[in-house]
């Protein structure tokens, strides 16, 4: 039977500014990327339907080329297209300031389509609903730093956990941006996902650094036996999910998939390089000496 070893990274090679280098950059890079978007959009993200309000149209399209007969029949710009595997059905959405409902609805009666549904959020809901869905990630985040700081009550070592958390949420926002994704209430709950993971991680990390027995490398290495293998089997197990979903056009599990994919990549990045590099200085050259 085949199993997974987690090699042993000879750290004394590096240098603590060259480990924490890295994923300081990327840190800068994601919220570069996010800053641009947000001069340019006036969001930092580009929310979907489900925070800006809008329309959802199901309809069963006949014939070939749904995605052309549905753009055609159109007025207004759909803002997503989704085909529900093994079915002809579709689900159309569009923003709430391209058209109204009943307008959408006659077009697709004109075009031929059977309306399976019609649903509709308005843009105040929308705005309440993303206010606290933004509250719910702020909340959770000053939840989880005030444990690790009433967990390990020294500084360095809780803001290095804090400040790995924060890079594995921003760098998946960013590359968000890149790749098209929407914030919707699905990849809200990926965010907060990623939360819990990074702590996990990282707590795990700290732990066996400052409060078991063994030198400084060789707890660190146990912690990587359990830490990493924990969080690429994840990884592996979200990228399936996204492959998976993307190929049965499950618009929700492809971007949650591919959030978690990018957030726990990240987080293998933040622990062991930037979180290392700060529990490195703090043992040999910070208050612990």
């Amino acid at each position: 039977m085949a199993r997974f070893e987690v090699p042993e990274v000879d750290y004394t090679r590096y240098t603590n500014r060259q480990l924490a280098a890295v994923p300081l950059a990327v840190l800068v890079a994601a919220l570069l990327v996010i800053g641009g978007f947000y001069a340019a959009t006036g969001a930092p993200v580009n929310p979907g339907v489900e925070f800006t309000g809008g329309t959802e149209l199901r309809v069963a399209v006949d014939g070939e080329n749904p995605d052309a007969q549905i753009q055609s029949a159109f007025s207004a710009e759909p803002n997503s297209i989704q085909h529900v595997q093994g079915s002809d059905v579709v689900i159309v959405t569009f923003k709430e300031a391209d058209a109204s409902t009943d307008e959408l609805e006659t077009q697709a009666e004109q075009a031929g389509f059977d309306v399976r549904s019609v649903s509709s959020i308005s843009p105040s809901f929308g705005a309440d609903t993303q206010g606290l869905a933004l509250v719910g990630i702020v909340v959770a985040f000053a939840g989880m730093a005030a444990l690790v700081f009433a967990m390990f009550r020294t500084f360095v070592p809780s803001i290095a956990v804090v400040i790995s958390a924060f890079s594995d949420i921003v760098i998946p926002l960013a590359l968000m941006n890149l790749f098209g994704i929407e914030l919707t209430l699905g990849t809200v709950a990926a965010l907060l996902m990623l939360i819990g993971y990074s702590v996990d991680s990282d707590i795990l990390l700290n732990d066996h650094v400052l409060r078991r027995s063994g030198g400084f490398y060789e707890s660190t290495h146990r912690a990587m036996r359990t830490g990493v293998t924990m969080t690429l089997t994840s990884l592996a197990a979200m990228a399936v999910m996204a492959i998976t979903a993307t190929l049965f056009g499950i618009g929700l599990l492809s971007s949650i998939g591919t959030i978690l994919v990018f957030g726990l990549a990240a987080d293998l990045m933040n622990t062991y390089m930037l979180n290392l590099s700060l529990l490195r200085w703090y043992k040999y050259e910070g208050v612990a000496r």
